[in-house]
Parts: C-alpha cells; structure tokens; sequence
C-alpha cells in the first residue's frame, strides 16, 4: 500500500512545482476575531471533534459524516443546565477547562455570528431549538440563556399528541434545507425535553471540475473487489501537504474561507484511525496553511453522496460524558428540578460532493426524559439495613448483612 501512495502523491508535488501560480486568483478569506481563550477553545473543540469521530468511526464498518461544531454547540446548550460532576465532564471533554459558563456562551455566540457572515458566495445556515413538554417545568434562567446566547426557537408542545413528532421533524427539514427530513421517530412518554442544532453547508468549489470529465475509474475498497466509480478529474489549484502518515490536499470554496481537506493516509486506513489525534489534524492543517500559494495540479477524486445516522450516547461516554446519561447521577438542575437525564445524544447527516461542489447538513438531537422509578429493587449483596421512627428520624437500630442467615 505504500508504493501506491507514493506513485499517487509524487505526481502531485512533481506538476505543484512545474505550475505557475494562478494569476485570477479568489477573493481572499475574511478574517475572523475571537474574544480572549477563542484560539485555545477552537483548538479544544477541534480535538472533541476529532475524538469523537475516530471512536465513531472505528465502530462503524461504513461511509459516515460527524459534524463537530453541530454536535459541540447541542452539547454546549445542555452544559447550561448542568452542574456539580456532570458540568465538569461536559465541559472538560468540550475543552472549556478554566472558564466560566459566560465566557464560554460568548465565545460561540461571537464564533456563529462571524462564522455565518463569512463568506457570501457560501450558503451557511446554522439554527438551535428547545423543544419541552407543555406540563413540565423549566427553570426560567436556562431558557434565557438559550434565548440571548444560542438565539434558540423555544416551544412548549404537547409531547403526546402526534402533532409534536411533526413540529420537531419539521424543523430539522425546514433548517436543513430539506436534506434531513426526519430526526425522531416517535417521543418517548419519559420524554420531556429535546435541545436540537441544525447546520447546513452549500458551496461551490472555488475552483469547479469540469462534468465532461468525469468518468467510471477504479476505487479500491480496504477489504474488497475492486469498483468502478464516478470519478471527477481536473486541473485545479489546490494546496498538498505530506505528512509523515498521511498526505493532504485542500480545496476551497467561495471566497476560500471555507475549504475541504482530503486526508489520505500512507497506509490503510484502519491502520490510520486508532491513532488519528486532534495533534494530528493541527499538524496537518498546519502544514497545509504553510503552503503560501495553491498550484494547478491534476485533482482525481470520486463524487459521493449518503446519509448517516447514529446514536452518539457510547461514544460521548468513552470521551468522559458519564453521569449526564445516568438517571441517577445526572444533575441537571439548572434546567429544572424534577430528576432528569439525557437518554440519547443523536445526529444525522447528510453530505453530496460533486463537480460543482458540496452540500452538506447536520442536526444533532439531544433528548432529555425524566428519571423513571425502577420496577424493582433486587437485594443480592452485601447491604446496611436500618430501623427509624420516621416523624423524628430517631435512629433505633442499623445493621449490616454480609452473609443472610435464617
């Protein structure tokens, strides 16, 4: 698999250096300002993201898209209403060590709003709902902060009735441009609250192929017979960066703000995901943003287009989300304060890349639901037993059971 890459790369970086620079080059990126500790948190998320997508991916034997920012902002609304252990495991693992729930909203309400004005020549659409049973009671300061912060739709629906199901699904379609019709297949009766982010990405290449030159080429699957795919090809300025691992390559869109990076790896990559670190991505990028001009050289990749959906609760606990998800242990109390927890945290997704340049959408869905009373309580281990009078709390007797004897 190695000499593949190197026959595969080598031309690239032999025509990068033959090429002159394009002289009608785009408009150059918009510069985007961030308050204090914007740079460390982006870096943070970044990590999350790509956490979150290696321990996804290596469950996943298919084609699969996260989105991190959708996934990171859902997950940041519902640290507004945690506290005690459950607030510090969801905000560590978002990277927001050190600071406060202000700084934190300020610096995703300044990072969307620049975000969203970036580019013109990019549709960027990104939108927050808070969705809760009409009898359950939510503690005013939490909706505020969705308000004033995230600019969330909030809606108190009747959870049993089906119009409900329809309000939410309608929502992720109408915020996804129609490309995620439906989130949510039924509302469970211990349902009582949904935090929703949906994203939505249409940009055109800044540099397009070419349709006339697309054709059926091999694809080599890891573990397979080899395909025939549509295949795009054109001579197209692009940024190349070879890493010790893996090389990349870096299309952009619009204005080149924003931009697509191919990453492939020396190797197979199953190899290359157990290893695949947030580190990794900064030293690729980085690498990448050295390259000081795209060059022309010959850009070879097929056209795509899926789906995915997935539930995220494992995953998220494996990055260190625990007692959010446990009925028990969580603490949500800043959202209201009957006994809550998170049941699911889902995304679905949905990505087209071809000639003239990609759409993408994104919803993740948290959903919320009171903690239920077991249906039974099974003593079959050592146990403390205790007798009270209860009006007084007078102690009369406490005892312990190692080994029942009768």
């Amino acid at each position: 698999m190695k000499a593949h890459f190197i026959l595969l790369i080598a031309p690239f970086l032999l025509f990068s250096s033959s090429c002159k620079k394009d002289p009608e080059g785009p408009k150059e990126p918009v510069a985007i300002n961030l308050p204090a500790k914007g740079n460390t948190v982006i870096t943070k998320s970044n990590d999350f993201g790509v956490n979150l997508f290696r321990t996804t991916a290596l469950a996943e034997n298919k084609n699969l898209m996260l989105s991190p920012l959708s996934a990171s902002t859902a997950l940041t609304m519902l640290l507004n209403g945690c506290n005690t252990v459950t607030y510090d495991q969801i905000r560590d693992m978002l990277g927001y060590e050190g600071m406060t729930i202000a700084e934190i909203n300020e610096v995703y309400k300044s990072l969307v709003t620049q975000l969203l004005a970036a580019d013109p020549e990019v549709q960027l659409a990104l939108a927050n709902a808070v969705w809760y049973r009409q009898d359950f009671q939510v503690k005013p300061p939490f909706l505020e902060a969705m308000d004033a912060s995230f600019d969330a739709d909030i809606g108190a629906l009747d959870f049993f009735s089906p119009s409900a199901l329809q309000t939410i699904n309608n929502w992720a379609k109408d915020n996804t441009n129609g490309k995620i019709e439906k989130v949510l297949d039924e509302i469970s009766p211990d349902a009582v609250m949904f935090l929703m982010n949906a994203l939505y990405f249409k940009g055109n290449w800044t540099y397009q192929f070419k349709k006339d030159q697309t054709a059926d080429s091999p694809f080599y699957p890891e573990n397979g017979n080899m395909l025939n795919v549509k295949t795009m090809r054109s001579q197209v300025p692009v940024k190349i960066y070879a890493g010790s691992r893996a090389a990349a390559a870096e299309m952009p869109y619009g204005r080149q703000n924003f931009a697509m990076v191919l990453i492939l790896p020396e190797g197979n990559l199953s190899d290359f995901l157990p290893d695949f670190s947030g580190q990794e991505w900064a030293e690729i990028t980085a690498g990448l943003d050295a390259v000081q001009e795209p060059y022309k050289v010959e850009m070879v990749m097929p056209k795509f287009k899926f789906d995915f959906e997935k539930i995220l609760n494992d995953q998220l606990k494996a990055l260190g989300m625990i007692d959010a998800f446990d009925d028990y242990m969580a603490d949500l109390s800043g959202i209201s304060d009957q006994r809550i927890f998170v049941s699911f945290v889902k995304q679905n997704t949905f990505v087209d890349v071809n000639e003239e340049g990609t759409e993408a959408a994104a919803v993740t869905t948290i959903g919320i639901d009171l903690t239920s009373l077991p249906s039974e309580f099974v003593v079959n281990k050592p146990f403390i037993f205790a007798i009270r009078e209860r009006m007084t709390n007078t102690l009369l007797f406490i005892g312990k059971v190692e080994r029942p004897e009768y």
